[in-house]
């Protein structure tokens, strides 16, 4: 039986490593010129054998220079990196303002018209100004397709002491070729991968293929607070010209093989809360004379989902829309295996037997997920407290056809049946606290074709078609401003450890990929303008 696509990829990746030198920041570019036993070509991707006939010719040059120029790319995300621009954190917006002057002066000097566009005070913490969005415009050229993209310049928080292998707001580069910094994949390679690409046609003299929007906001790790506003303000403004819509703010399935991306779960977020007594009670003197919140609660989250991670909520499940024949088929090829789940897991206890019950469970249906209680003692030792009020908190990951109302007034009723049955003199409330619906686009349209081409091209593998089961609630929003197709083009892999501790983005992604977003520009430009 031949190796599987990604299996030989690894092996020849294995095969030519030691010709390969990722060592430091000032070494030779990885995709270089290699030497096969056989045969000598020269390999642009981790994939290996991509035929140089088959490249597009304006791409060439194009490739060589982003190779040329990786040191350079690779000491901008290192600049990139050091400015801590943590939204969450107040201490820190100063940071965060100036992690946006760095991307807005980077692009001027590439040549953009840039504009930052404030967004007023923060809500509830009117002493701190929100982070302005950046607005840039590359070309405009009136025969040429206008491709909007977006991304975030704002990261999670990080400290060494987290448990950090190196400083997390200085980029470090293994000899892997893995670069550990805090929004080294979330989201500062990414975006910095559209100004290496824009510089890498400069200095290779080749023509931008598209005019180019950019939208890059800092406030995404704290809500993308003032962002909808804009975008639905500037629908018909700024953004009227795109003819389509790039995000790059997601990650491979895996390690081995790029995907793209057409369809994300929405997420309702709820608690409910039970209270009783005046303050908080010693469980010696009051202990079984008394409706204990607590108690309570723990009966109603139980009754939420089953240990095989089931809905019990009647009538959920009627809301999802059914599931095609041809859209089962695609889960089957899909690059991914129980192995890769384990992995990610860290232990083997995942609930279906096979990779596509999995992925199904992952992406195509709801989820409810128990998160925590507020209000009671969590603190290492023993405290016989007996708590006055708590607050669970769970959510509902939601897909096509579960619209929010639907979803909470079901949550509601049966919330609220299940307490009364357990005839308790406490009080219960329960709430939406937030939501975001689903999305999904067609992997048809050209806008995927032609990143398909791209990665096909830069890779040397069709790319697997993917939903996930997280929330951008961005994505939707452009999509409705905007009207047109939004797209999901990843350039980090599953290990980057976005939001953890030693997250990272492989050099070869970061490289690899600013070659992929120069494709994907043009190929789209290939494309027929009427389609």
């Amino acid at each position: 039986m031949p190796l599987p696509l990604s299996r030989v990829a690894t092996s020849l990746f294995r095969q030519y490593r030691p010709h390969l030198s990722c060592s430091s920041v000032n070494s030779t570019p990885w995709a270089t010129q290699l030497t096969h036993p056989k045969t000598s070509f020269f390999r642009r991707s981790f994939y290996g054998h991509v035929s140089d006939q088959k490249m597009a010719p304006q791409l060439e040059p194009f490739f060589q220079k982003v190779d040329d120029l990786s040191d350079s790319f690779i000491d901008r995300l290192r600049k990139a990196v050091a400015i801590p621009s943590i939204s969450a954190q107040d201490e820190n917006r100063k940071d965060v303002f100036k992690m946006g002057q760095f991307l807005a002066s980077e692009l001027e000097a590439l040549g953009a018209e840039v504009e930052q566009r404030p967004l007023g005070k923060q809500p509830g913490k009117e002493h701190l100004d929100l982070p302005p969005v950046i607005l840039a415009r590359y070309g405009n050229d009136k025969s040429k397709r206008t491709i909007l993209v977006y991304g975030h310049y704002d990261v999670q928080p990080a400290l060494k002491e987290d448990g950090w292998a190196t400083e997390p707001f200085e980029l470090t580069v293994d000899s892997q070729g893995r670069m550990f910094g805090r929004g080294s994949t979330d989201d500062k390679g990414p975006v910095l991968g559209w100004l290496n690409v824009i510089e890498a046609h400069k200095k290779a003299g080749v023509e931008f293929p598209v005019n180019l929007l950019c939208c890059f906001e800092g406030m995404e790790e704290y809500g993308s607070e003032g962002l909808e506003d804009l975008i639905q303000a500037e629908g018909k403004r700024f953004f009227k010209d795109a003819d389509a819509v790039c995000i790059s703010d997601n990650y491979w399935l895996g390690t081995e093989k790029p995907c793209l991306t057409y369809g994300l779960r929405g997420c309702n977020y709820y608690s409910v809360s039970v209270s009783g007594p005046a303050q908080d009670l010693h469980s010696g003197v009051f202990g079984g004379s008394a409706h204990e919140p607590m108690t309570d609660l723990v009966n109603i989250l139980s009754k939420l989902v089953d240990v095989q991670g089931n809905i019990m909520i009647p009538g959920l499940m009627d809301l999802v829309a059914p599931v095609t024949e041809e859209e089962k088929a695609l889960y089957g090829g899909i690059s991914y295996s129980m192995d890769n789940l384990h992995e990610s897991l860290g232990s083997e206890t995942s609930i279906h037997p096979t990779k596509e019950r999995t992925l199904m469970a992952r992406w195509r249906y709801p989820s409810l997920s128990i998160h925590g209680v507020e209000g009671a003692y969590s603190a290492p030792g023993a405290k016989t407290v007996i708590p006055a009020k708590v607050i669970g908190k769970f959510s509902i990951r939601t897909v096509p056809n579960m619209e929010s109302e639907q979803v909470s007034k079901l949550v509601f009723d049966y919330v609220k049946a299940e307490f009364a049955k357990l005839n308790s003199k406490n009080t219960l409330d329960v709430w939406l606290q937030h939501d975001g619906k689903w999305w999904v686009s067609s992997p048809k349209h050209w806008n995927f074709t032609a990143a398909s081409k791209a990665v096909t091209q830069v890779f040397g593998v069709e790319p697997d078609m993917t939903r996930e089961g997280g929330s951008i609630p961005v994505t939707l929003s452009f999509e409705q401003a905007t009207g047109k197709n939004v797209l999901l083009l990843p350039m980090g892999s599953s290990t980057d450890a976005a939001h953890s501790v030693n997250e990272k983005l492989d050099k070869r992604n970061y490289i690899e990929g600013t070659k992929l977003l120069g494709a994907y520009l043009h190929y789209v430009s290939e494309e027929p303008i009427n389609a």
